[in-house]
């Protein structure tokens, strides 16, 4: 199993609305693209008291690389636009790749 990590530092005044967004609009969508089979919602708790964001890690599973080289290749361009026209540069999102070996 593959293990598809956005990590998102969204800026504070945004974080209520995008992740109402992220649960109600943008997580069904790609879930609706069929490459994905559960994902996680994720809140970090051990961030500065000064830091002007607040950071999640969304965690898509899929069944194989070859399923989310699909996924990113017919369907993540256009998803990942839909969020950047929305909130351009209040979210900034790290992506990473993980093998779930156990």
């Amino acid at each position: 199993m593959i293990l598809y990590n956005v990590t998102c530092n969204v800026e504070k005044p945004m974080a209520d609305e995008w992740l109402d967004w992220m649960k109600n609009i943008h997580i069904p969508e790609v879930m609706a693209t069929g490459c994905f089979v559960e994902y996680k919602i994720l809140r970090l708790l051990n961030q500065d008291s000064d830091d002007q964001g607040v950071n999640y890690a969304i965690q898509y599973t899929c069944d194989s690389e070859a399923v989310l080289e699909r996924y990113r290749a017919e369907f993540g361009p256009g998803l990942m636009a839909k969020t950047w026209e929305r909130y351009g540069e209040s979210v900034i999102a790290y992506r990473s790749v993980l093998e779930i070996v156990g």
